[in-house]
């Protein structure tokens, strides 16, 4: 029996931040910084397209009095690749329409992965684990100080889809809970379909997300350094787990804001699977 899969996989920079390298690896030295690319992945099924993760709210970045609010600190900067959306800039470059993203998953509620739900709410389904949305919509000045804006996510038009551990998002797409940076992280398995044979590449891919920012998160198993309401080293676990679980499936295991990888894969898999036909 053919198995229904993921057809392609376009991966989109929806922006970059500015930040210590200890955001992103628990005990670096807190002057050494890199600039991090904003991950967005997007997923052709027979269903339509399916977006993992959504990048900024531009809104909060462009208007002064808001940026001052939600980014008061040098030490974190957010930039946007370009003058409009960077969801529906990404999408002309490679010729999708937004109105052919059919469902959304998210991996959690940080302010670089939900801002781009804007676009989204009231129009197609929006994946996430239920104790990453339960945490969000608290009635708690923690989460914002943890960098998960409710404004983002705070509409009633959102039509939530929300699991409790590991769940089926679409055919070939499954979440994998991974908590630990945020109280509900989830990671995704990417299965390509049956029918997608004969160039000798892996049958699928493992996205960590900020499970693991870095290669060397991955390589070293090194803690991350932003998590909630865990210790540093209990970050390290879901990292063992992504690995065992690609080791055994034979997939790739991509860190979510590695500046080298991510844009070494969306090379990749543009030619792996070329340009994109409508």
């Amino acid at each position: 029996m053919t198995k229904s899969g993921v057809r392609r996989i376009v991966l989109l920079t929806l922006g970059w931040e500015d930040l210590p390298k200890s955001v992103s690896v628990y005990g670096s030295s807190p002057t050494e910084r890199m600039r991090e690319p904003v991950p967005g992945v997007l997923l052709q099924t027979d269903g339509g397209w399916v977006l993992l993760d959504t990048g900024f709210n531009t809104a909060l970045i462009r208007d002064p009095h808001l940026r001052r609010r939600y980014f008061p600190s040098l030490e974190y900067q957010p930039l946007l690749p370009g003058p409009g959306e960077p969801i529906e800039e990404s999408l002309a470059e490679i010729g999708v329409d937004i109105d052919d993203i059919h469902l959304v998953a998210l991996s959690h509620l940080h302010v670089d992965h939900a801002g781009g739900l804007k676009l989204f709410a009231g129009r197609v389904p929006v994946h996430a684990q239920r104790r990453e949305v339960e945490y969000g919509l608290s009635n708690h000045p923690e989460p914002q100080r943890h960098a998960i804006f409710r404004v983002d996510f705070d509409d009633p038009t959102i039509d939530w889809r929300l699991a409790d551990g590991e769940a089926e998002v679409a055919p070939g797409i499954t979440a994998v809970p991974t908590y630990g940076h945020t109280p509900g992280h989830q990671s995704f398995v990417v299965q390509l379909d049956d029918s997608f044979t004969g160039d000798g590449g892996p049958r699928g891919y493992v996205f960590a997300f900020d499970a693991a920012d870095l290669t060397e998160n991955i390589e070293d198993e090194l803690a991350i350094g932003g998590f909630i309401d865990v210790d540093p080293e209990e970050t390290v676990e879901p990292i063992r787990r992504l690995k065992r679980l690609a080791s055994d499936l034979g997939y790739p295991l991509i860190p979510g804001h590695d500046p080298h990888v991510w844009p070494e894969m969306t090379r990749h898999f543009h030619d792996r699977f070329g340009p994109v036909s409508r």
